[in-house]
């Protein structure tokens, strides 16, 4: 089976367990919504390649990790969705979860998909306590303060915040828990593998915060300019755009650097070159002058 489909297949078998008739129909569905279809699935595909790059044997216990993370991105979405944050009507090119449902289910699917993804680590790994304890750590860092994704959202609400702070906690924190989830089901050293993921999900919001300026709202799945209107920290409105892209260029690559030995070590260097090639705005300079 193909990586996708394996990580849509896991996903639908999580969201399946807790949407029996018996669930409240319209909160099942806002739930499903927000998660399928999905995006690119970047953190659990970064997940399952750490993984693989490590030789990692135990595809159940990396599937419930990758599992974990994509519940905990997809309920960020509708969350920063909100209008209290950004009010953003779209997602993915669809309604956003607040528009197509309302805002109190929009809140309640949020916080279900955030339950439910240290519900199915539990549920997936209560056999295997050499990762179920370390994973639970490793989330609930990546969710809470002084620098998961909640923390991120704060950074908002303050009156000055520096634009790598607000990046690595907002974003870069699920990339690192993609990266040491991977590493720990594998046997490796988390932390060492953390560090990749936190530079990566850095290059990713500074990618996003080009996008924000230089791309449509048809090529992003959802409404662009936002950063200026809503003045959230930005890389491109504080470096400029030349000096964004010299930034993701050089967070790519200090990721590739940080990629502890493994088996897999120059495989998934490339990858996540390419990958990164992939995510610049159309009509932007190449970060790595080839065309």
């Amino acid at each position: 089976m193909d990586t996708a489909s394996r990580i849509e297949q896991a996903l639908t078998a999580a969201l399946d367990a807790v949407t029996p008739p018996s669930c409240p129909p319209r909160l099942a569905e806002a739930v499903r919504h927000a998660v399928f279809p999905g995006g690119a699935r970047i953190r659990p595909r970064l997940c399952l390649a750490v993984a693989a790059a490590c030789g990692n044997a135990d595809e159940a216990a990396a599937d419930a990790a990758a599992v974990a993370i994509e519940l905990l991105h997809c309920a960020s979405l509708v969350h920063d969705d909100l209008p209290c944050f950004d009010d953003s009507p779209l997602r993915r090119g669809r309604p956003s979860v607040h528009r197509a449902f309302g805002e109190p289910l929009a809140i309640l699917a949020g916080d279900a998909l955030i339950v439910l993804a240290f519900e199915h680590l539990a549920r997936t790994l209560a056999q295997r306590p050499e990762h179920l304890a370390p994973l639970l750590l490793i989330l609930g860092r990546t969710v809470g303060i002084p620098a998961g994704i909640i923390a991120g959202q704060a950074w908002e609400c303050e009156p000055q915040v520096a634009v790598a702070d607000y990046h690595r906690a907002k974003t870069g924190s699920l990339f690192a828990a993609a990266t040491a989830a991977g590493g720990q089901v594998s046997g490796a050293d988390a932390e060492a593998w953390r560090v990749v993921g936190e530079r990566i999900g850095e290059a990713y919001q500074v990618a996003d915060d080009l996008r924000d300026v230089a791309a449509t709202a048809q090529e992003v799945g959802k409404p662009v300019g936002r950063d200026a209107l809503l003045h959230r920290p930005s890389a491109a409105g504080e470096l400029g755009i030349e000096g964004a892209i010299a930034r993701l260029r050089d967070l790519v690559q200090g990721a590739v650097d940080a990629i502890p030995p493994c088996p897999g070590a120059a495989a998934l260097g490339a990858s996540l070159m390419a990958e990164a090639r992939q995510i610049m705005p159309k009509g932007l300079a190449d970060p790595w002058g080839q065309g």
